[in-house]
């Protein structure tokens, strides 16, 4: 519940002023949601020894999401190989054992929930040979099993570039293959160090060679411009991207990078204008966006 009121409150750390505090811009004030209902699902999360992003990440959606209900399930444990700076995730190289069970947990949780799209991702597992595609099949499978109408969308890590690993998950045949760029390529060491720019799009690449619906996320207000954000858009718009979401960066904890900026409302409009102005299909661009957020109805509208 700690953690539930700390991501209700009003307040973030801000660039260069770590220690101090200052309000957040109105259009940056979430309601937290209905307490009972969020420990429902966490109740059953914990059972059956599942994680999701929506908790690791610290995301300020889960209040609305967990009562829906819906949520992003992140699969390979809640400990990550990688040590990127936006994100509140635990990191160690030591990391769990991959459980057996999980696929089919899974499957059965989203069958109970009644989801009709449902989104799996992972921690990024450097330490597996095949950073953990085998998984994220042995996922699609169970859902399809429990579930024949089911819509799965995976959000999946860059396998650090091993395309026969990156064959295992697409050979499983989600109906969306999301993998995120984060943030634009001069702000990569900062922010994604262990990432490289053109192995993330050469990921979506192949993706789309394969005929899967394809899908980025980035966030904004690290210290990016304009200018950088747009061709980072026609980058995604060169690979045959068919949706991206765009949000703003919240820092979730006071080890993780400063908010460089407070995008305004009107500028993320100019984003998503842009984004489809350049052959985007779908862009949803807004401070609460995240890659996840209300997927389903991404995808369907």
């Amino acid at each position: 519940m700690a953690e539930i009121r700390e991501q209700g409150r009003n307040t973030l750390r801000t660039a260069g002023g770590k220690g101090r505090r200052k309000r957040l811009p109105s259009y940056l004030k979430k309601p937290l949601g209905r307490p009972a209902e969020l420990h429902a699902l966490k109740k059953t999360l914990r059972e059956r020894g599942l994680n999701t992003v929506c908790e690791s990440a610290r995301c300020p959606n889960i209040g609305e999401c967990f009562t829906k209900p819906t949520a992003t399930f992140m699969i390979l444990g809640d400990v990550c190989t990688r040590r990127c700076g936006f994100c509140a995730v635990t990191k160690n190289s030591s990391v769990v054992e991959v459980s057996r069970d999980e696929p089919l947990n899974i499957a059965i949780t989203a069958r109970e929930m009644v989801l009709k799209h449902i989104v799996i991702t992972s921690v990024t597992r450097d330490d597996l040979t095949d950073g953990g595609a085998a998984q994220f099949a042995a996922t699609v499978r169970a859902l399809r099993s429990e579930m024949a109408d089911i819509k799965i969308e995976l959000l999946i890590p860059d396998l650090k570039g091993d395309r026969q690993a990156l064959k295992v998950i697409l050979d499983a045949a989600p109906d969306i293959l999301n993998h995120n760029m984060e943030t634009v390529p001069a702000l990569y060491d900062k922010v994604r160090p262990q990432a490289d720019y053109m192995r993330s799009l050469d990921l979506l690449v192949t993706a789309k060679e394969r005929g899967l619906f394809t899908k980025s996320g980035i966030m904004v207000g690290l210290g990016e411009t304009k200018d950088e954000v747009r061709q980072l858009l026609r980058d995604l718009a060169c690979v045959g991207c068919d949706a991206v979401t765009i949000g703003q960066y919240l820092q979730p904890k006071s080890s993780s990078l400063d908010v460089i900026e407070y995008v305004k409302p009107a500028v993320f409009k100019e984003y998503e204008d842009y984004g489809r102005s350049i052959g985007i299909g779908k862009v949803y661009s807004g401070p609460f966006v995240r890659s996840s957020y209300n997927a389903e109805d991404l995808f369907s509208c």
